[in-house]
């Protein structure tokens, strides 16, 4: 997609937005001049400063005061996205309520549906009730962007996942998975924040250490610096690194180069074998299901990522977005591990993670395929989380019980 075409799209979509929000909180505020100007130049910026940042983003440019933009826009987006939500489901509550309060007039007094005198409604009063409704509402987006920036802003969680792998050996019962995805350094995640993801993950005495994609949001150049604390991950057997969709975004020739100079070791539709005693695991990985978009070569396959594969006890399948699913439980895997939906993230976010998605978060169960799919270590876009918090998680293989 051009970035042309791009930003038509977005802009017409939050476009509308903007035109809903500003109807509904700014023209019926009925504010003098330059007030009114002044609340629609506010609710302008929090729309057009995020696609001036993503634009920046995709034509990878760079110049000062570039992460000052993007704490401001990002911020306001998550706002904004808050406020609509919150306007969008009092108008709605309010066409039920109005609704059922006519069809309850028209069902008890069908030949007379008008309200008795003592019943009208004071304009006055209606105006000073939806101006207090409106300033609530307000002050509650404002309030829960603020919670959200503390969720997104705090350290990952550990989540501890138990992964039954059937006839699993003696010799690979308790293997640990530490996996780590969708950090998105750049915009609002810098040095610091992979640095305490960095700790964290070792802390875990993880067998291996899997990325599963989305390490970045921008160039080599300007985030070698804020991802360079992830060469000093440790894993007994090894750290493996699979692209994301971001990565396509941000230059995927460039960053594979340098997720192999941090030490991964990158799986671009292909395979290594572990050997623990006498226990044999295959870890494919696959490139994102986007990326032959990109690169032709790069078309995201996991029947080519495990063919020539010898016989294990376990094959695992590194796959950035929950979708490879369908075609992972086809080649024959026992586990995909992935991200890309952050949980979720927060609402409204999380009705657009569900599509075309399987799974948004947590263990499934599919046909004779597990899938775990983390919630993500950091975050995109807005610097808010509510409800899904970021986590680092660990998966530990046992044997699955005897039916």
């Amino acid at each position: 997609m051009s970035y042309v075409l791009w930003f038509i799209i977005a802009l017409s979509i939050v476009g509308a937005a903007f035109g809903y929000a500003g109807w509904r909180l700014i023209s019926q505020a009925h504010l003098p001049f330059p007030w009114n100007l002044a609340a629609w130049g506010a609710l302008a910026l929090t729309v057009l400063l995020p696609l001036a940042s993503l634009s920046a983003e995709f034509r990878r440019l760079d110049f000062a005061w570039k992460r000052e933009l993007e704490w401001a826009a990002y911020i306001g987006l998550g706002f904004f996205s808050l406020l609509i939500t919150l306007l969008l489901a009092r108008d709605l509550l309010w066409l039920v309520a109005t609704g059922a309060r006519k069809l309850f007039a028209a069902l008890s007094s069908p030949h007379n549906q008008s309200l008795p005198a003592g019943e009208a409604t004071d304009p006055h009063r209606r105006e000073l009730l939806l101006q207090s409704v409106n300033l609530t509402l307000a002050g509650l987006a404002a309030g829960l962007t603020g919670y959200g920036i503390f969720e997104a802003r705090r350290r990952p969680s550990i989540a501890e996942i138990t992964i039954p792998i059937r006839d699993l050996p003696g010799s690979l019962q308790g293997f640990r998975i530490v996996q780590i995805t969708d950090l998105h350094a750049g915009l609002t995640v810098a040095k610091p924040f992979v640095e305490t993801v960095v700790e964290m993950a070792n802390a875990q005495m993880g067998d291996i250490v899997v990325f599963t994609g989305d390490l970045v949001d921008g160039n080599v150049e300007q985030l070698r610096e804020d991802v360079s604390p992830m060469k000093n991950l440790h894993g007994r057997y090894g750290r493996y690194f699979i692209t994301g969709n971001h990565e396509y975004y941000s230059g995927a020739l460039p960053w594979i180069d340098e997720a192999q100079r941090l030490g991964f070791d990158v799986l671009l539709n292909e395979h290594r074998v572990i050997r623990q005693g006498g226990g044999t695991i295959v870890l494919a990985g696959v490139t994102d299901t986007s990326a032959g978009g990109f690169i032709p070569g790069h078309r995201s396959d996991p029947h080519r990522a495990i063919a020539g594969a010898p016989k294990a006890d376990v094959n695992i399948l590194l796959a950035h977005q929950p979708k490879s699913l369908y075609e992972g439980s086809k080649a024959g895997f026992d586990l995909q591990i992935s991200g890309h939906t952050h949980g979720g993230q927060f609402i409204p976010w999380n009705l657009v993670a569900t599509i075309g998605q399987p799974y948004i978060k947590g263990l499934h169960r599919y046909g004779p395929t597990w899938i775990y799919v983390s919630k993500g270590t950091g975050y995109w876009g807005p610097p808010v989380r509510i409800g899904a918090r970021s986590e680092i998680s660990v998966l530990t293989l046992v044997r699955e019980p005897a039916a």
